[in-house]
């Protein structure tokens, strides 16, 4: 399973999947296949799923990945609770459901 690490902060502005910088040509072409899903329609923005997540877990977000699945993309959000847990919220990329809440 690849990993595409998202930075938080500049999606959030740019409210597009590019990504931190590519180590190696496989990360490279899984950012661009995450570019080519958004265009396409294919995955929701950043901007969205942010909103998905805080809502379910309210708090401060940590950190982003978006991650290929067998099924498609998935977001991990990482949240910083009111609590002071971190919580990780896993969003269908594609619909928006939320897959899964765990601690971290």
């Amino acid at each position: 399973m690849k990993k595409i690490y998202l930075l938080a902060a500049a999606m959030v502005a740019l409210a597009t999947p590019a990504l931190s910088l590519a180590s190696d040509k496989d990360d490279e072409a899984d950012q661009r296949a995450a570019s080519a899903a958004l265009a396409r329609g294919e995955i929701l923005p950043i901007v969205r799923v942010l909103a998905i997540a805080t809502e379910r877990v309210p708090g401060d977000v940590l950190k982003v990945k978006l991650e290929r699945e067998s099924f498609g993309f998935k977001y991990e959000v990482k949240i910083l609770t009111r609590s002071g847990r971190v919580r990780e919220v896993e969003v269908d990329a594609r619909t928006g459901r939320i897959l899964k809440i765990e601690d971290d």
